[in-house]
């Protein structure tokens, strides 16, 4: 099986793409990531060999870069008059307009360890299979089910502890 032309490619694939460079470098800089990795998967196409799932390699391609823009913007120091004594509010930027959809939800995603979060986000919002998580984080299949339910389990403790501190208590069925 030859590999298609990179611009059927491109047509079959660029809602994915750009979908997952905003979930994951946010709207500021989410076009330049999608941009930039269809640059990278035009470089490197034809890969040596047919391409087994396309999507998945240019999801990879894609997450790569939005880490290459994350690294680049902690690395870039921002000025400010005053040092705040609390860190700012508000939404994620890297997170872009998910985080504005449910903040809560998207605080407890940020505060989990990266493979977790990165698992959760090509798992749910890339819509990946595990599969094709797994060649996006180099793991096993198997390993990526366990970052993924080990994500899924730490959010449904952090949702269910904020519930108890805002003072309404979690249903739970009864056995």
């Amino acid at each position: 099986m030859s590999a298609p032309p990179f611009a059927l490619l491109v047509e079959e694939h660029w809602r994915d793409v750009a979908r997952l460079a905003r979930a994951l470098a946010g709207p500021v800089d989410g076009d330049d990531v999608a941009q930039q990795a269809w640059a990278q998967a035009l470089a490197a196409y034809p890969p040596a060999g047919p391409l087994r799932d396309p999507r998945a390699w240019l999801l990879v391609i894609t997450s790569r870069c939005a880490t290459d823009v994350h690294r680049a913007r902690a690395r870039r120091p921002t000025p400010v008059e005053e040092v705040p004594d609390v860190p700012a509010g508000g939404a994620d930027p890297a997170l872009g307009e998910l985080a504005e959809a449910d903040p809560v939800l998207w605080d407890a995603v940020r505060a989990l360890p990266g493979r977790q979060r990165t698992a959760l986000v090509l798992r749910y919002v890339a819509d990946l299979d595990h599969a094709g998580v797994a060649v996006a984080l180099g793991t096993t299949p198997g390993a990526t089910r366990r970052l993924v339910s080990d994500a899924l389990g730490a959010l449904r403790r952090a949702l269910a502890e904020e519930q108890d501190v805002d003072g309404r208590t979690t249903s739970r069925r009864s056995r």
